[in-house]
């Protein structure tokens, strides 16, 4: 695997890897499909609002956020399938070579994870 086809997930952990992002998705995440108003999430997060703009963009760049503008309000919603894709990309060689090893994180992702080489 080359780094091109890394980069995407190195983003991904890369933009997590901050205490005050990392706090900002999980937020997101429990709040699917809705989303929060950007001041919302600053209040909850109990950070200024233009630090939590840069830490947004970064979330947004590494494709973990998207926005839309509701009224005056911009409105951040957890990208889920984004999260989806950098789960089975950690888990898909596990799956393939060791299925016992992994049918607890499978069981713990839910149907469909690793199914087809799953044991029973």
């Amino acid at each position: 695997m080359d780094k091109d086809d890394l980069q995407p997930t190195l983003d991904t952990f890369a933009a997590l890897s901050q205490p005050t992002r990392l706090a900002a998705f999980r937020l997101l995440v429990r709040h699917e499909p809705e989303g929060l108003p950007a001041g919302e999430l600053a209040r909850r997060l109990e950070v200024p609002h233009n630090t939590l703009s840069a830490h947004l963009g970064v979330l947004s760049r590494a494709g973990l956020v998207s926005q839309r503008r509701e009224s005056r309000s911009i409105v951040y919603r957890a990208d889920l399938a984004h999260m989806v894709a950098t789960l089975d990309f950690l888990v898909r060689d596990c799956c393939a070579s060791r299925p016992e090893v992994c049918n607890p994180l499978a069981d713990l992702l839910g149907p469909g994870t690793c199914d087809d080489t799953r044991t029973r």
